[in-house]
C-alpha cells in the first residue's frame, strides 16, 4: 500500500513538473462551469459553445494591436491542424473592437489560413469569463468546463503543451 501511494505521488508529481514548463498555463484547481457562451462570427451569427460540447474547445482572444498576439497566432493556426488534436475546435475571439477588413488584413499579413476570424459581443464574453489582459486562451473539456487558461503568450507548437492537451482531446 505504501509503494503504491508512493508511486501516484511520484507520477503526479512529474506530470506536474512537466505541466509546470508550459509557458503560461494555468490549470484550474476546480472546473468551472458557465451559463450561456456566445460570440459572432464574421457574419455576425451567434456562435453558442454548447454546439460543440464533445469537442475540446480553445478559445482565445486577440485584437490586431496586440504585439504578444500577432507573435503567438501562427503556432496557434498550426495547433487547428495537428494530427494528435483531431477533436480540438479553435475559436480565435477578436476582443480589440477591431472591424472584420482590419481582422482579415491581420490574418493575411501573418499567413494565418486555418482559423477563422470571431468577435465578441461588445465584450459580453471577455467579462463574463473574467479576462484581464491579451492574448489569453481558455481550454474547455468535451463537457464544456473550462480546466485550464494561458494568461499571456505561448508557442502552442510546444511538444509538451500538445502532449499535455492530447490528453483531453
Amino acid at each position: 500500500m505504501r509503494f503504491l501511494i508512493i508511486f501516484i505521488f511520484l507520477i503526479t508529481n512529474s506530470l506536474a513538473n512537466e505541466v509546470n514548463d508550459i509557458k503560461n498555463l494555468v490549470i484550474n484547481e476546480k472546473l468551472k462551469k458557465y451559463d450561456e457562451l456566445t460570440f459572432l462570427d464574421d457574419k455576425k451569427n451567434v456562435i453558442n459553445m454548447r454546439d460543440y460540447k464533445g469537442n475540446l474547445i480553445l478559445l482565445n482572444f486577440w485584437a490586431t494591436w496586440c504585439a504578444p498576439c500577432k507573435k503567438e497566432m501562427p503556432s496557434l493556426d498550426l495547433l487547428q491542424i495537428n494530427k494528435n488534436l483531431n477533436n480540438l475546435k479553435i475559436f480565435p475571439v477578436n476582443i480589440g473592437q477591431d472591424n472584420l477588413k482590419k481582422s482579415s488584413n491581420f490574418f493575411n499579413d501573418i499567413g494565418i489560413q486555418n482559423l477563422n476570424i470571431y468577435f465578441d459581443h461588445p465584450i459580453t464574453l471577455a467579462k463574463k469569463l473574467g479576462l484581464r489582459g491579451i492574448p489569453t486562451s481558455i481550454l474547455f473539456n468535451k463537457e464544456g468546463y473550462e480546466f485550464a487558461r494561458i494568461i499571456g503568450s505561448t508557442d502552442f507548437e510546444n511538444e509538451k503543451f500538445i502532449k499535455w492537451l492530447s490528453n483531453y482531446n
